[in-house]
Order: structure tokens, then C-alpha cells, then sequence
């Protein structure tokens, strides 16, 4: 085939699944600091568990789970956040939790979607305090 005819059928290249979501989260980052959050730590692991982002709103402890999905996706971010998702991301709080001298006051976990349109951001959407935690450990939920 002629190389004009090539590059005129070509499809573009389309970002990777992995950069999209780096994307995301850079993206969930950038809009949590225009709240007046704080970034403590960036994918912090325990085990095979990682939580995006650690922030502090004021005085709150805040884990952030980033959602990236394409627009018009079948299941958004925030209800992509499964049974499995939150056994995960409750481990990986927990251990975070148990390094801190002293303990926080409060903390939560929150989710941030952010659409995409063949990589480019379309909106971003913030859920604040998304059940994670039992309410009889005294602290956030």
C-alpha cells in the first residue's frame, strides 16, 4: 500500500490503559490541591495493597482511591469501587493508620472519577467519605 494510503487509513494511537490512568491521577492530584488539600504520600503500598493518594484536608486524614474511565462507560469510578476494591484499599489504610504516632483524629476515604475522552480529561468528580470503615473502630468511615 502507498505510504499516503497507509497513513490516511492509519487509526491513531491511542494512549495506554496504565498512562491514562497515571493521567488520572496526576489530573485527581492537581484538582484536590485546588481544594486546599495537602499530598502526603502518592501510591503508597503495603503488601500488594496501594491507595493513590494520602492527603489532609485541614485536620482530616484523607485516603483518595483515583478512578480514570472513558465517557460514557458502562460502570463509572465510583461504582467501579467493588466488594474486593474496598477489602484492598481498608488492608492498605489500616497498615497506613498503624504507622502513625498518634493517631489521627478523623480520616476518610473519598474517590475521585475522572472521564477521559481518548486520553484527554473531560471531568473530574470528587465523592467524599465513601463507607470503607466500620463504625464501631471510634474513627471516620
Amino acid at each position: 500500500m502507498v505510504s499516503w494510503l497507509r497513513k490516511l487509513f492509519a487509526r491513531e494511537e491511542e494512549p495506554s490503559k496504565s498512562s491514562i490512568g497515571d493521567k488520572g491521577e496526576r489530573e485527581a492530584e492537581r484538582f484536590l490541591k485546588t481544594k486546599g488539600f495537602r499530598i502526603l504520600a502518592r501510591n503508597w503500598r503495603a503488601g500488594k495493597d496501594e491507595i493513590d493518594l494520602v492527603c489532609k484536608d485541614q485536620e482530616t486524614l484523607v485516603f483518595v482511591e483515583t478512578r480514570t474511565r472513558r465517557t460514557g462507560a458502562l460502570v463509572g469510578g465510583y461504582d467501579s469501587v467493588g466488594r474486593r476494591k474496598k477489602t484492598a484499599l481498608n488492608r492498605v489504610c489500616r497498615a497506613y493508620l498503624a504507622r502513625l504516632k498518634p493517631s489521627p483524629e478523623s480520616f476518610r476515604l473519598d474517590v475521585v472519577e475522572v472521564e477521559h475522552e481518548a486520553g484527554e480529561i473531560i471531568s473530574i468528580r470528587h465523592f467524599e467519605n465513601v463507607t470503607l470503615f466500620r463504625k464501631e473502630t471510634g474513627r471516620g468511615h
